[in-house]
């Protein structure tokens, strides 16, 4: 299994630990990852959960063969596939998640980050949403949350033409609450995680749900949203280009659509 998880000291880990993939995302690791936010959401135990990855990559993001072979459906199926109940665990974890970001954040790499509570980043670390490239559409809410965050042009840069940014302008624009050296990252945000071990769970548990809930619906409507038409994208003349020229290591041809 390349999700590793444990509880220690109230702070449920989910370790994203497939480096010889640099992290790339499966459908099981999906599936790993909605199991641990739903056990954590609901084991008294947890105070907090940490997200983080490997040194030098937090998430290349889908695993292009794997996501290909097994395609989100469409319509309502898709919303029950590993992916999307990733995002509904992560959406609806009442305790608070924290993210420790040690390299690269690909895709949805840097869009689960918009709905940790805390993220804290690297100086190595590199954050991009190339969907468009892909010839695909942005995905958990990120179409909603970063024009919110960056405002329209800079999340223009950022969806639209996929700019890769840095750790610095990731705190700059609020998907991050600090940089620091990369050996510090993750022991930082597991000493933030633990502060929660001191604070009453109940009063933790509602203060977050009133700092989220006049979103939390909006938030479904676009993933539901966004994920129909990512369904469709997958499926596209546009994104069958893309993604042989990825396997092909070449640069995928627009001009005839």
């Amino acid at each position: 299994m390349s999700i590793k998880t444990a509880t220690i000291n109230g702070v449920c880990t989910i370790e994203i630990a497939r480096p010889e993939k640099k992290n790339a995302l499966t459908v099981a690791m999906y599936q790993a990852m909605a199991n641990a936010l739903i056990s954590a959401h609901e084991d008294k135990a947890v105070r907090a959960v940490l997200i983080t990855g490997q040194p030098g990559i937090f998430t290349s993001g889908n695993d292009i063969e794997d996501f290909m072979s097994r395609p989100p459906g469409q319509g309502s199926d898709s919303m029950d596939s590993p992916v999307f109940l990733f995002m509904r665990a992560l959406l609806a974890c009442e305790k608070p998640v924290v993210a420790a970001v040690t390299g690269a954040a690909i895709g949805i790499g840097t869009t689960m980050l918009l709905h940790c509570d805390f993220v804290y980043v690297s100086d190595e670390a590199r954050l991009a949403m190339p969907f468009v490239a892909l010839g695909l559409v942005p995905e958990f809410a990120s179409s909603l949350v970063v024009p919110q965050l960056m405002g329209h042009r800079r999340a223009a840069e950022k969806l639209l033409l996929g700019d890769p940014f840095t750790g610095e302008q990731a705190v700059e624009c609020g998907i991050a609450n600090a940089v620091l050296p990369a050996g510090e990252v993750v022991n930082h945000a597991r000493r933030v995680a633990e502060r929660f071990n001191a604070l009453p769970p109940g009063a933790v548990r509602e203060a977050k749900q009133l700092i989220r809930g006049p979103q939390h619906e909006a938030l479904l409507a676009t993933i539901r949203t966004e994920g129909e038409l990512f369904s469709k994208r997958l499926r596209s003349p546009e994104a069958m280009e893309a993604f042989q020229a990825f396997f092909q290591k070449r640069k995928p041809d627009f001009s005839k659509f």
